[in-house]
């Protein structure tokens, strides 16, 4: 098991013991490190699935209103 030393605010451990008073605060900590973690893949995973849609817009032709309307129109009785 790490040992991970850091400074907070003040305020900032006050709040986190008031909050999570009773509670084992390296779990709750861990809890919370596992979150911020997981939020970060996913992050990453949505700006890359953003970078790929907008390549695939970019790459995309262009249609024109005229070919919409036109497609719009095809098969229908």
């Amino acid at each position: 098991m790490a040992t991970v030393n850091f400074s907070v605010p003040t305020d900032v451990k006050e709040a986190f013991d008031k909050a999570f008073a009773g509670r084992n605060k390296s779990a709750v900590l861990t809890d919370l490190m596992r979150q911020a973690v997981e939020e970060r893949h996913r992050r990453r995973r949505q700006d890359r699935a953003i970078v790929k849609l907008l390549a695939l817009r970019k790459s995309a032709r262009r249609v024109t209103d005229q070919q919409i309307r036109s497609a719009r129109v095809q098969g229908r009785p």
